[in-house]
């Protein structure tokens, strides 16, 4: 048995956990660079808001409704999900991270499963304010679409176990849904399911697989035996060392300066150095990615990568931030328009299981010490307070716009909510003649 926990708007939620004179109102938050919209909360969707809209054709909309709107604060996202996981693996034997906002729960053996997923509810909204829906099944899939039917109708309380319901009803709630609502059928699939008169989730299960594994991969007849509750999808928990770190994130505009990507790279692996660090790990590998815009060629066409492996396994700033401008060197083009570019550490083992270098261990010991230095000065002051000067030097036009953007309300210190403030937005939120400002 399995349960599937998802953060209802999730970061939406994040937002209104600190500022909960927002509940109630409409919320939007946009994709990276204010682009689109990607989260939305139900008031927003009354307006006649939805997901992938461009701000720009909504602005009227949205200033006429008095609409919050949000750039997408990642450090507070990710920091909120962290904690989100953590609350509900108290609670189960095991999880595995499906995205920042959901994971599955391996609840096979424990009792009184509907009473459980009330109990994952309650506790993930006492210790982070962040509201969910579960759903409880045999597999994974009926699992997600237990879960997509606890979100739809308020009546279940945002819990329905698979298992309570009869046979009759089970396909009854199968029918009342189209195939597009089934987990990995997405909108090419289902446009090919309909031609052959599979429009609902109860077509799809009652389907021959014979007649599917002709036209269809094999992944579609996974599902479809999931349908009918037999298990097919593995259950992969969550590794206790990550495999990988990757930092990455698209330009604002497209940027050709070489030291302005490098810059970019810098502060990538700044950050990705840090999680290391904050993680207890060490990295043997260090990958360089940089992309150009695909629907611009005529500003140059590049799809460049490469990696370099440490002498022994590290985790310090200085040396990770050395390698990763090396590698900028090494593919960058003149005259490229890049759109994109990251870096990924990898070969990742437990700080103390690592062997380091004899013959680097004085060095090794400063840029430690260095790093350590970092940390706490970033920690007491915020994400980037002390970083590589070019990061700050360089033409600052590839970073990504984020006009509307929220404090990072747990990650750093300068930016916690003080017991005077929180008393103030309390109050506010409690007097319902207050306008929520844009």
């Amino acid at each position: 048995m399995y349960a599937l926990i998802d953060g209802n708007t999730f970061y939406a939620s994040c937002e209104r956990v600190f500022q909960p004179e927002l509940n109630g109102k409409p919320v939007v938050v946009l994709s990276n660079n204010d682009g689109c919209i990607v989260t939305l909360t139900k008031e927003a969707k009354i307006l006649g808001l939805r997901r992938g809209t461009p701000i720009f054709k909504v602005r009227d909309l949205i200033e006429a409704n008095d609409v919050r709107v949000f750039s997408s604060n990642y450090e507070l996202y990710g920091d909120m999900s962290a904690r989100m996981m953590k609350t509900i693996a108290s609670l189960v034997p095991a999880i595995e991270p499906y995205s920042i906002d959901e994971c599955f729960a391996d609840v096979a053996g424990m009792p009184n499963l509907t009473q459980l997923g009330l109990a994952i509810r309650q506790r993930v909204a006492q210790w982070t304010g962040i509201p969910t829906c579960v759903g409880i099944a045999p597999t994974k899939t009926l699992a997600k679409f237990c879960n997509h039917l606890a979100k739809r109708y308020p009546k279940l309380e945002g819990v329905l176990n698979w298992n309570d319901l009869t046979p009759e009803r089970r396909m009854k709630a199968l029918a009342s849904e189209p195939v597009s609502e089934v987990w990995g059928i997405g909108s090419r699939l289902t446009e090919r399911l309909n031609r052959l008169g599979v429009r609902t989730a109860a077509d799809l299960a009652r389907c021959s697989l014979e007649r599917l594994a002709a036209h269809f991969p094999v992944t579609l007849l996974k599902t479809v035996r999931e349908l009918q509750g037999v298990e097919s999808i593995d259950f992969v928990p969550e590794p206790e060392v990550r495999q990988q770190i990757v930092r990455s994130r698209s330009f604002a505009a497209d940027v050709s300066d070489r030291d302005a990507v490098r810059a970019a790279v810098i502060e990538h692996a700044h950050e990705a150095a840090a999680v290391l660090r904050r993680e207890g790990l060490v990295a043997h590998t260090l990958s360089v990615f940089l992309y150009s815009n695909p629907f611009k060629p005529e500003a140059g066409v590049h799809f460049g990568q490469d990696a370099v492996a440490f002498g022994c396994a590290i985790n310090d700033t200085t040396s990770i931030v050395r390698e990763a401008a090396r590698l900028v060197k090494r593919i960058h083009k003149a005259g490229v328009g890049y759109k994109k570019a990251g870096v990924m550490l990898g070969g990742i083992e437990p700080t103390e299981q690592a062997t380091r270098d004899l013959f680097a261990s004085i060095e090794c010991e400063r840029n430690d010490r260095l790093s350590a230095t970092l940390d706490r000065i970033n920690a007491r002051w915020g994400k980037g307070a002390v970083c590589a000067g070019i990061v700050r030097l360089s033409d600052q036009s590839w970073r990504m716009k984020r006009d509307r953007l929220s404090r990072a309300y747990t990650t750093r210190l300068s930016d916690l909510l003080q017991v005077g403030e929180l008393k103030r937005e309390k109050a506010v939120a409690r007097s319902p003649k207050d306008p929520v400002k844009q």
